[in-house]
C-alpha cells in the first residue's frame, strides 16, 4: 500500500488535484442539470401534454452510450471537459425533470388557491409557494443524479485523461499496479457518500419542519384530519396578506 498515493506523473495532477477534477467534472453538470430542469419542469406542469414528450426525449438521450456521446461532440468540444460533462448534463435531466415534474403536481391544490387569492402571480406562486414544498422531492432527486455523475466521470478516461480519478483505472492495467484501481474505486465511493451526506443535509437545513431521521427528536404524532404544516408556504401567504 506504499504506492496508494503515489499518482503517475502522465496524470499531471496529483492526488487532491485529481479530487477537485473529479468534483468539478461531476457536480456541474448536475447544476447545470438542474437549471435547465426546473423551468422546464414547471412547463410540463402547466402544459400536460409536454410531459410525455419532454421524458421520452430524456430517456433516449439517457439509453446513448456515453463514449459515443464523446464521439459526437469530440468534433466539436476536443478532447476537454466540457466534452464530459455535456453528456452528464443531459444524463442528470432523466432523473431531475420527473422529480422536479412530480413533487411540483403533489403541492394541494387548496394551497394553491389560496396563494391566487392572495394575488400571487405564477412566477411567485411557483418561487415562493411550489418549489419550497416541493424540495425534499427535488433533493432526492439530485441526490440520485449526483452520486450517478460522481461515477460516470471516470468513463472521461476514454478521451484522454478527461476521467479524473477515473484515469487512476487506466494507468492501474498500464503500470500494473492494482493499488491504484482500489484507490480510484475507494475515493469515488467517499466522494459519493460525502456528496450524498451534504444533501440531506441541505434537505434539513430548508425544511426543517420535516423529521430528521436519525436525530431522535421526537416529532408530534400526527392527528386525523389534521392538515400537514407547509412553513415554506405560509410565511409568503401571510406577508400578502399584510
Amino acid at each position: 500500500m506504499s504506492g496508494f498515493f503515489d499518482i503517475p506523473s502522465d496524470l499531471q495532477h496529483s492526488w487532491w488535484g485529481l479530487i477537485g477534477l473529479h468534483l468539478r467534472e461531476a457536480l456541474l453538470p448536475v447544476l447545470a442539470g438542474l437549471l435547465l430542469a426546473l423551468p422546464l419542469g414547471q412547463l410540463c406542469v402547466r402544459l400536460r401534454w409536454l410531459y410525455a414528450p419532454v421524458l421520452w426525449v430524456t430517456t433516449v438521450l439517457y439509453a446513448i452510450p456515453s463514449l459515443a456521446f464523446f464521439v459526437v461532440l469530440i468534433d466539436y468540444t476536443g478532447q476537454t471537459e466540457l466534452t464530459v460533462m455535456i453528456p452528464l448534463t443531459v444524463y442528470s435531466l432523466v432523473v431531475l425533470v420527473p422529480a422536479i415534474v412530480d413533487a411540483v403536481r403533489s403541492v394541494p391544490q387548496e394551497t394553491l388557491a389560496a396563494a391566487t387569492a392572495m394575488g400571487f402571480g405564477p412566477v411567485r406562486r411557483y418561487l415562493q409557494v411550489q418549489l419550497p414544498i416541493a424540495v425534499p422531492a427535488i433533493i432526492a432527486g439530485l441526490r440520485v443524479a449526483t452520486v450517478s455523475s460522481i461515477s460516470l466521470v471516470s468513463v472521461g478516461t476514454l478521451i484522454g485523461n478527461q476521467g479524473a480519478l477515473g484515469n487512476l483505472l487506466h494507468d492501474a492495467t498500464i503500470y500494473n499496479r492494482p493499488e491504484l484501481a482500489w484507490n480510484a474505486v475507494i475515493t469515488m465511493a467517499v466522494l459519493a457518500m460525502l456528496a450524498d451526506a451534504a444533501l440531506v443535509l441541505v434537505r434539513v437545513l430548508l425544511t426543517p419542519w420535516m423529521p430528521s431521521g436519525g436525530s431522535g427528536r421526537r416529532t408530534t404524532p400526527k392527528t386525523a384530519g389534521t392538515r400537514p404544516p407547509v412553513p415554506a408556504a405560509e410565511p409568503a401567504l401571510k406577508d400578502a396578506v399584510r
